[in-house]
This record gives C-alpha cells, structure tokens and sequence, in this order.
C-alpha cells in the first residue's frame, strides 16, 4: 500500500485559484489531492507551493553547457536548474555548423529519451546577421530545404528559431510547422508585413521578444507588433531585469495574458556561478555583476538566471499577481510542448511541485 505524501503551505496556486492555507497530496509520482485548509499532517510546509516551472530556452548552467557535446556535462546543467524549480527543461543550441549542431543534438536527443529533458531547441543558425545577438556571424545562414531538414531528422527536436525574411525563411516556417515542431521566430530583422506573414505561415513562437529583433518603431513596427498582436503566438520574456525593463514584462503580460506569455531564462553555462569569462557558441563572455556579454562588441549573452529568480523577479519587481506568473513560468510553456500532464497543481497530473518561502525563494524541489 502506498502512503500519500502530504505537502502543505500558507497558499497553494492552482488553476481554479490561490488556496490560503492548502495542502497536495502525492502518491506514485502524481498528484492525487489538492485541498483547502490545513491537513491533520504534513510532511513538508512552505510558504507558498507552486508547479515545477518549465523552461523552453535554456542554454546551460551550474558551470555546463549543453552546446558541450559531453552527455556528463548536459546531464550536470539539467540537474542544477532542476534544484532550482525547473522540472520541465527544453535544451537550446547556440549557431553551429550543421554536422556540429546535428552532433550535439543527438546527445540530447538521447537525454530527452531518458528523460533528463523536454526536448530540444535549435536557435540558429538561420539568423539575421543584422540581430545576430550572441551568435558567430560566420556560421549563420539562410535555411535551405536540405540542411532545416537535415536538423529536423534529429529525434526529440521541439522548436526551431529562425528569421523569416532570409531567402527560403517562409518556406522553412511551413516545413519545420509540418514536421510537428514549432517554429519561432527571432533574432530577426523582418520587418511588419514579413513577420505578419510568418505567423500565417505557422510562426508559433517569438523568441526572447524585444531582444534580438528589430525594434519597435511607430512608422515600421516590426516584428514585435506583429507577433504580440497574434493569437496564436505565445512570445518568451526573459524577465531577469537586464534583458528587459520589469515594467515591460508587467505590460506584455497585460497585453498578450498568461496563455500567450512565457517566461524563460536564456541562462548559458554561468548560471549559478560566479563572475569571470566564459564562452557561448565558441564566442568570448565576459560575466560582470551578473551580466553575460560578449566580450568583443558588449552585446548580451544570455542572462545568468534560473526560472524561479525570473519568477520572482517578475512578481517582485514586476507586480504580476502570483497566479498569472505560474501560469507563464508553468503552464502555459508546458501547453505549449504539448505536455498536458504537467504545469498546473490539479489532480491526476505530474507530482512536480516547488515549495518556495515567503521570499518567494525555492526550499525544496518534488519531481515526478
């Protein structure tokens, strides 16, 4: 006979609201309880329990990288987002070549068969070298049909980043839409029109919104009017206060609504460590007070920053009530995937669960 596992906290954040005080019952790995009040006994309390936050544009961290190749090191960046609220994580790839990236996606396409990930993200190489961000120039490229489909071939691919107004760039939103993988546009220097035409052609996804991509003008609004104002994208904010200012994450929030917004980290290798120099896709970084730039040109590489720090940061700084930041660190990127047995306290899905203090601070981790 199983015994359930009883969790309880000061608010429990489910989808039908905020239970104050509430309790989760486990067994098995799944949720089998979620009820108000407090129980007649609890294993664990905490101030507040929320679902495992999901991550669906992660580079690395803890010191590893998953450009790395090295199955060890890929395993060592999932564990350390893991221990810090990220049960669900999508491993991106910076611009390589394409023997390089068909390399390395392969190793995580095996972790994702066990488990360790969600899948994998290509960011690059189809990119504008005009928004190339933290990206070799040199490498990037227009998508033609044999290398997109070259990369596709890779099991466990989930999500392709490309700028549609590159030669074949529309054509290659259709395939990788096709393939069933979803195609999202960024570092990109498309302008309204082409980016409109981009999400009828299957965009489903803008890619860190506002960094990256030609920016916001009111004569030639570009991309990011044209992907805020679909329905059908849900647009990635890199809410760790140096991507993006916390009142316009606190905006898009309002404008796009939680089922359309994902908070997501961009983390690279320094996450979780200290200052000092790294690298990025075989580029120099420089990470001072935090920050992640190159060191040639300053551009920013990334963010340093685990899911639950953007997480907070988006309620402290940003004043996204506690709820509606769940459903963009959880719910809705785990809709997004396709992941329908996670992202939500209810029962019946994933016992993924992070018990977080009254500083909003991750105390303890529960994964399925």
């Amino acid at each position: 006979m199983t015994t359930m596992t009883v969790l309880s906290a000061d608010k429990v954040v489910t989808p039908g609201g905020i239970l104050e005080p509430g309790w989760v019952g486990v067994e098995d790995g799944r949720i089998t309880r979620v009820e108000q009040g407090r129980p007649e006994r609890a294993d664990r309390h905490a101030h507040v329990i929320v679902p495992g936050f999901v991550d669906i544009h992660c580079h690395g961290g803890g010191g590893a990288s998953f450009d790395s190749a090295d199955p060890d090191e890929c395993v060592r960046a999932a564990a350390f987002h893991l221990e810090h609220g990220t049960t669900t994580l999508v491993a991106s790839l910076v611009t390589a070549s394409p023997a390089e990236l068909e390399r390395r996606a392969s190793v995580l396409a095996e972790l994702a068969d066990d488990g360790v990930l969600a899948g994998i993200h290509y960011e690059g190489p189809f990119l504008s070298v005009a928004r190339k961000g933290a990206h070799d120039p040199t490498l990037l490229r227009d998508p033609d049909p044999a290398t997109v489909e070259r990369l596709l071939k890779v099991p466990n691919v989930r999500m392709m980043t490309l700028a549609p107004e590159l030669d074949g760039g529309l054509d290659a939103v259709r395939r990788v839409r096709d393939a069933g993988v979803v195609p999202a546009v960024g570092h990109t220097d498309a302008t309204y029109d082409v980016a409109v035409e981009a999400t009828r052609a299957g965009a489903r996804v803008a890619t860190h919104l506002f960094n990256g991509m030609r920016p916001l003008h009111h004569r030639e609004p570009g991309p990011i009017l044209a992907l805020l104002e679909a329905p059908e994208v849900v647009v990635e904010l890199v809410g760790d206060g140096v991507h993006l200012h916390p009142a316009i994450v606190a905006h898009v929030a309002r404008v796009a609504g939680g089922a359309r917004t994902a908070l997501v980290t961009d983390s690279i290798a320094a996450a979780g460590m200290s200052d000092g120099e790294y690298t990025l896709g075989g580029l120099d970084v420089e990470v001072r007070d935090g920050v992640a730039r190159l060191a040639e040109g300053g551009s920013i590489a990334g963010s340093t920053a685990t899911t639950a720090a953007v997480f907070r940061q988006t309620v402290r700084a940003s004043g996204v009530a506690l709820e509606e930041a769940v459903r963009l660190a959880a719910t809705t990127p785990a809709t997004l995937l396709g992941l329908t047995d996670r992202g939500a306290i209810a029962p019946g899905l994933r016992a993924d669960l992070v018990l977080l203090d009254t500083d909003l601070r991750v105390q303890s981790v529960v994964t399925a």
